[in-house]
C-alpha cells in the first residue's frame, strides 16, 4: 500500500529560471511499502505521467529521495520522501500581438536593437502571458523568424528585472547570423552592476560552472571540483567603477550567458547584487545595525525596487554589412538614484 503525503499533494507550476514551467509533487511512501523502482511508484500516483516524462525529470536531476537526488530505477522503500518536478506543459495561443510601445536603438531591414525596461518580461511564460516584449514585437513587425524554441526574433533574453539592450532578428539570415555568434561568444555583452560589498580587486574574473541549485529549483549555483558536470562552463568578467562604501558599482563583461549568470557569479564571490531578492541581496548584507542605516537601505530599495543590473552595451557583427556595431544605453534613473544615494552616504561618512 503506497499513501502520498497530503494526497496527490501538487506543489504548483512554477517559473523556472524565467522560462520554464514545473510541476511540483512530493509524496510519503506508507510502512507497508515494498520496495519499488521510483519510476513506477511516481507513475502510480501522477496523473496522466508518462515513462518518457520521468525518465526525462530523471536525467534533468528533478527526481529526489529524502532531499537527495536520484536515478529512476532507485527502490522506494517504506518512509521515504519522493519529490518530483515534472515540465509542465506550456500555455497555447500565448503570443498575442499587442501595441506595446518599444524603445528602439537602432532598426534596419535585417535586425533591430531595443532597449528592454525593467520590468518587462521578453517571452510569454507562466505568470506572464501578455505585455512581454515579443508580444509588442509581433505587433509591431510582420513574419519575424522563428528561433530554436519558436519565439519570433529573440536571438537572445535578459531577465524581467534586468533593463538594457537586446538584438531582435528580422530574417532567417539574420537569425542564424547572430545566434552563431552568440553561440562563438564573438558578442560584445556589458552589464553595469551594484554589488553588495567592497569589492577589493580592481578586475577580475570568475570562472565557475552553472547549474540548476539542488535544493532551491528556482535559482542558479556555481559547481566545481567533481560536482562541475552539473553546470555548464561561464566566465565573466568584471571591474570596478565606483566603491560607494557597503556597496561597489562594477562592470562585468560575459564570456557566455547561463540564465543569472552576473547574478550567480558575483553571489558566488561574496558580492550579492542588490536588491536582488531571488538570490538574498534584498536583505543588509554589509553596514552597520544602526537604525538610521536601515531606514537608508530601505529607502535605496524602494528608489530601486528590482536587482542592480542594466544590459548596457552591446556589440556584434552586421549580419549583412559585415560592419561591427556597438550600441550603449545610459543607466536607467532607477539605477542612477540609487547610486546618487550610496555615493552622498559614502562621501557622508567619510568626512
Amino acid at each position: 500500500m503506497m499513501t502520498p503525503m497530503d494526497e496527490n499533494k501538487v506543489m504548483g507550476p512554477e517559473e523556472e529560471g524565467d522560462d520554464e514551467l514545473y510541476e511540483h509533487y512530493s509524496f510519503t511512501a506508507s510502512k507497508g511499502q515494498e520496495p519499488l523502482r521510483v519510476d513506477k511508484f511516481l507513475m502510480n500516483f501522477v496523473e496522466n505521467a508518462t515513462r518518457n516524462k520521468i525518465q526525462k525529470a530523471a536525467k534533468n536531476g528533478s527526481i529526489q529521495v529524502n532531499d537527495v537526488v536520484v536515478k529512476q530505477n532507485y527502490k522506494v522503500k517504506a518512509g521515504d520522501v519522493v519529490r518530483a518536478l515534472f515540465e509542465y506543459p506550456k500555455p497555447e495561443n500565448l503570443l498575442t500581438p499587442q501595441n506595446i510601445p518599444l524603445d528602439i536603438v537602432y532598426e534596419d531591414d535585417t535586425l533591430l536593437v531595443v532597449n528592454k525596461p525593467a520590468g518587462m518580461v521578453v517571452h510569454p511564460g507562466h505568470g506572464n502571458y501578455d505585455g512581454t516584449l515579443i508580444n509588442g514585437l509581433i505587433y509591431h513587425f510582420d513574419n519575424l523568424p522563428n528561433n530554436s524554441s519558436e519565439r519570433p526574433g529573440l536571438v537572445h533574453r535578459i531577465d524581467k528585472d534586468t533593463s538594457g539592450l537586446l538584438v531582435i532578428a528580422k530574417t532567417e539570415h539574420a537569425m542564424a547570423h547572430l545566434s552563431k555568434q552568440f553561440f562563438n561568444k564573438t558578442t560584445e555583452r556589458e552589464y553595469v552592476a551594484i554589488v553588495w560589498g567592497n569589492v577589493v580587486d580592481d578586475e577580475g574574473t570568475i570562472e565557475g560552472n552553472i547549474g540548476r541549485h539542488p535544493k532551491n529549483r528556482l535559482q542558479n549555483t556555481v559547481f566545481f571540483g567533481d560536482e562541475a558536470d552539473n553546470g555548464k562552463p561561464a566566465v565573466t568578467h568584471y571591474k570596478v567603477i565606483e566603491r560607494l562604501g557597503y556597496v561597489t558599482l562594477v562592470s562585468c563583461k560575459l564570456e557566455t550567458g547561463r540564465t543569472h549568470q552576473i547574478r550567480v557569479h558575483m553571489k558566488h564571490i561574496g558580492h550579492t547584487l542588490f536588491n536582488d531578492e531571488r538570490y538574498g541581496g534584498d536583505a543588509i548584507l554589509k553596514g552597520t545595525s544602526f537604525t538610521k542605516y536601515k531606514q537608508f537601505v530601505d529607502n535605496c530599495l524602494k528608489v530601486l525596487p528590482r536587482q542592480a543590473l542594466h544590459a548596457k552595451t552591446l556589440g556584434f557583427v552586421h549580419p549583412i554589412s559585415g560592419e561591427y556595431k556597438r550600441f550603449e544605453t545610459e543607466i536607467p534613473e532607477d539605477m542612477t538614484a540609487c547610486i546618487e544615494k550610496w555615493r552622498n552616504y559614502a562621501t557622508h561618512v567619510q568626512e
